[in-house]
């Protein structure tokens, strides 16, 4: 760099911190108007998974061309870039307030077109904008400091996206209405114009080599490309594959997708970051872990369902580190610096679409976690554990050939026994005794990449691998974008399993039309239905939100009129197309199904065109927020006859949702009472389950006429705030937060 140049430059003092906040803040913002505007979607789109899918694709287009665009403004001097990039603001700022636009969309909307052009329309070039942040400014960055090594300040930018992913579910969301948080971002959003403003000031007036095209470094190869673009495509496919499994086949919990992607953004603040000892570290453990247990936690064991999910966080972090690690030792100069982070984005694009839309169709089971465990063991480094270990493997090329067939054939040895286990060679627990041998061939292979990958394949396929492929010949599993279905035939009942959730039982034979599980006649929804002869007559009209296995529908009487609404087509074609299970087909095989999302059909439906309306939507505690708002009681409201009874399903492990109940039915005028039912002694337990319903009628009459007994009234807690379909937030109901309500 000439004289002239070096004196513009600024001063480490007054620059730093400036684009550290800038990046930072700019962040923040991005992770928090996801989460944001998706709230804001759901009245007016429903909570289908291809809502959420669509919107995952529009963010990760818009973050692509947002770096795609970064990478295009590399091309003129960096003065000029400030002054494209603050009038590129300034234009998005046109969408300020943030929010929806307030086009109609039609009744039969497809999320897989209005999703993208929706949240196009409404965020699109606040989102594009805001989205080029980190690798523009950490490329003036270099250029205001002389040149110095940008990339740890990428360690700020995924800090700030950690910060606002946690942000909104902790804290925005509980604290403010939509339409303050609305505001909030607005806020901010001018705050970064300001700090972007700011370190456009500490540019200098010229720059050594302008115009930037004139690049001083070589250009990568399309190798190193490529190794870019599969560094990045790995963690962020198992970081969504992740959450897919520790939610269908850990353990449902709310909120749990929060701490993969948090993971995953930290996993970038260890990598990318000045001094190497600590993503060292973490890499050379990463593939001992990795073989360990990356196999144990596919088993599935759900007595160990929270040790299985911690386990898998931990996996997917120390995975995530190492691969980005990598990808940070191969990182280009920093006039090659927009093209590195444009390659990253497209390889954590392709993950995402990997995990979130194609594995839902093209699998049946969640074989995208294995399929990238071991994609992981291929791409990340590896060293030799010990010096004794690397004296082992020395020799000429011919005898490392031999050393490593004899290593991978050695592994079968120990996968055969505990597959078969012939003649009880290896008692009970042959499986366990097996995975120790191939786990110590494994260990002494690591740092040679065939023999181990070997090794952590054949962990796999002995921990549920073999299985999962064996229930996916039998055709007995199904999947779609809402989780993984499962029917088992036992001697006496046949059960369906979301994920390892039980979602229903049939008995067998002549006992088949018999109700089971949490809708037995002795549960809330079971006197319901029994009562609604007496209650509305021969012609009772009845609607069901969540089909299931059709359970209910072997409480339909002649002449009464029933209705089914189901979010998921997997779930009709189980309980009736394919006969899996037959308790519409003996018990209600008129009754109509219509397909998609509950609030928005009701919404279609004919005023007071419903006697008894039952909402059992929770897929595996998952809670449809949207089903549970003033406003979607209001359309329950319209849709029943005044003297018409609302039941709802408030079963949870996690949440505490009697207070939503309550505090809906007080706003709404309708009069409540609940029923906590157990079954009695001689109930079988894997017939019957508790269940908590709660019974809601604007015909305080008509309410008095079910309840009694067992039922207690339901009364509103003063200080919780209603879920309306502008504020709602599960942090006030989570009773691992708030002990007061583990009993409720």
């Amino acid at each position: 760099m000439n004289d002239e140049v070096a004196q513009q430059v600024v001063p480490r003092t007054r620059y730093h911190a400036l684009f550290v906040v800038a990046i930072l803040t700019g962040s923040f913002l991005l992770f928090l108007v996801q989460p944001m505007v998706a709230r804001m979607a759901l009245p007016r789109l429903g909570g289908a998974p291809a809502v959420w899918n669509s919107a995952m694709l529009v963010y990760q287009a818009l973050l692509l061309g947002g770096y795609a665009y970064a990478h295009w403004l590399g091309r003129v001097p960096v003065r000029m870039q400030a002054g494209i990039h603050l009038a590129v603001l300034a234009v998005a700022a046109m969408w300020l307030p943030i929010g929806l636009t307030a086009m109609e969309l039609p009744a039969d909307a497809e999320p897989a077109f209005w999703v993208p052009w929706l949240f196009g329309a409404s965020i699109g070039p606040l989102f594009f904008a805001i989205s080029a942040q980190a690798p523009l400014l950490q490329r003036w960055y270099s250029v205001a400091s002389g040149g110095r090594d940008p990339y740890a300040l990428y360690a700020a930018s995924n800090v700030g996206s950690f910060g606002g992913l946690i942000a909104y579910p902790l804290l925005v969301e509980p604290g403010l209405a939509l339409r303050g948080q609305s505001l909030l971002w607005t806020i901010g959003y001018a705050l970064v114009f300001l700090l972007v403003a700011g370190c456009a000031t500490l540019l200098p007036r010229r720059v050594g080599g302008e115009p930037h095209v004139a690049h001083h470094s070589p250009a990568p190869g399309a190798g190193r490309v490529l190794h870019w673009v599969l560094l990045a495509f790995v963690p962020s496919g198992l970081m969504l594959a992740t959450t897919t499994f520790l939610t269908t086949d850990i353990v449902a919990m709310p909120m749990l997708w929060v701490l993969p992607l948090g993971l995953y953004l930290l996993s970038f603040s260890f990598a990318f970051r000045e001094g190497e000892a600590l993503p060292a570290a973490l890499t050379r453990i990463a593939p001992v872990l990795l073989l360990m247990f990356g196999s144990v936690l596919i088993a599935g064991d759900q007595q160990l369902a929270y040790v299985n999910a911690l386990i898998g966080l931990l996996l997917l972090f120390l995975v995530a580190v190492a691969l980005h690690s990598c990808m940070y030792r191969l990182r280009p100069a920093p006039d090659r610096l927009t093209g590195f982070y444009l390659a990253m984005s497209v390889g954590g694009a392709l993950g995402g679409v990997f995990s979130g839309l194609i594995a839902p169709i093209v699998f049946d089971w969640t074989y995208e976690y294995p399929l990238l465990i071991l994609a992981a063991g291929m791409l990340m480094p590896q060293a030799f554990l010990f010096d004794p270990i690397a004296r082992l493997w020395r020799g000429s090329a011919q005898l490392l050939r031999i050393k490593t067939l004899a290593a991978t054939l050695a592994i079968a040895v120990p996968l055969y026994l505990g597959l078969f286990n012939p003649g009880g060679l290896l008692g009970p627990m042959h499986e366990q005794v097996a995975f120790v041998g191939i786990a110590a061939i494994g260990l002494f292979s690591v740092g040679r990449r065939i023999p181990y990958l070997v090794a952590l394949a054949g962990g796999l396929f002995l921990f549920g691998g073999y299985r999962a492929i064996e229930t996916s010949l039998s055709g007995d599993r199904t999947r779609s974008y809402f989780g993984v279905y499962t029917v088992t035939d036992m001697p006496r009942e046949r059960r369906l399993a979301h994920g390892t959730t039980l979602h229903g039982i049939q008995l067998k034979g002549a006992r088949s039309r018999l109700p089971t599980t949490y809708y037995v006649p002795g549960s809330g929804v079971g006197q319901a239905m029994l009562a609604a002869p007496q209650l509305y007559g021969p012609a009772a009209r009845i609607g069901v939100v969540g089909l299931g296995t059709g359970t209910l529908a072997c409480y339909a009487r002649p002449g009464q009129h029933w209705r089914f609404y189901e979010i998921d087509p997997a779930m009709v074609d189980l309980s009736r197309d394919s006969g899996k299970f037959s308790f519409l087909r003996q018990c209600a095989p008129q009754a109509e199904i219509i397909v998609g999302d509950a609030r928005l059909r009701l919404a279609q439906t004919l005023p007071a065109s419903l006697d008894l309306l039952a909402l059992d939507a929770f897929s595996s505690d998952a809670v449809p927020m949207h089903l549970m708002t003033t406003e979607a009681f209001t359309t329950y409201a319209r849709v029943l006859a005044p003297d018409g009874l609302l039941l709802v399903h408030i079963s949870n492990r996690f949440l505490a949702l009697s207070p939503v109940v309550a505090a809906a039915a007080a706003r709404g005028g309708w009069h409540a009472a609940r029923l906590v039912y157990t079954p009695s002694a001689p109930e079988k337990r894997d017939e019957a389950a508790i269940s908590d319903w709660i019974a809601l009628s604007r015909d305080p009459a008509t309410l008095a006429r079910l309840t009694g007994g067992q039922w207690q009234p339901l009364t509103p807690q003063r200080s919780f705030t209603p879920w309306t379909d502008d504020y709602a937030s599960v942090v006030p109901v989570m009773r691992a937060l708030n002990p007061s309500l583990a009993d409720d």
